[in-house]
């Protein structure tokens, strides 16, 4: 092999070293922009709970992030093994704090849906009992105003007895 096409070769794996990492930068950079924004996830205008819940639900949605995380993460390993890249510990940082980003929005995002389809019948369960107490207030109500009634007409009965002797 001629020292001209050597010196070649070092030149494109050297470009192709450098076009992997750019890969790998864009699809992390891709990545971030797809998780939610923090005043998305912390500010609502919802008139209740379940609007609450139903709103940061759909904010915690990681969108695309998970697609361009793979790809990051594809073109990463390629450049491992063809020893590529020079010093790759921050992609590989950066990679596993993804990781980790995306899989606390998604665990946060199950969370707010387990919550969200409990609430209505948690509230409708609520509602129920509430009832039931007026209910039972309300008749054990009827109960001492018939008693009362009762008392009052004894009471009633012993003074007129009193007043014919």
């Amino acid at each position: 092999m001629s020292q001209a096409t050597l010196g070649d070769d070092e030149e494109l794996f050297g470009e192709a070293a450098s076009e992997m990492r750019e890969d790998v930068e864009s699809s992390l950079e891709q990545a971030w922009s797809e998780l939610p924004a923090a005043d998305d996830v912390w500010e609502t205008d919802a008139d209740n709970a379940l609007g609450v819940l139903n709103g940061l639900k759909s904010a915690l949605d990681a969108g695309d992030a998970e697609a361009h995380l793979r790809d990051a993460k594809k073109w990463y390993t390629m450049g491992q093994r063809a020893d590529a890249f020079e010093d790759a510990d921050d992609l590989e940082a950066e990679i596993e704090d993804l990781e980790e980003t995306i899989a606390d929005v998604s665990a946060a995002g199950e969370q707010v849906g387990d919550l969200a389809s409990t609430i209505p019948a948690l509230r409708g369960a609520l509602q129920e009992a509430e009832t039931e107490s007026e209910a039972e207030v309300d008749e054990a109500s009827d109960e001492t105003d018939d008693e009362d009634g009762e008392d009052d007409a004894d009471e009633t009965a012993a003074d007129d007895d009193e007043s014919e002797e």
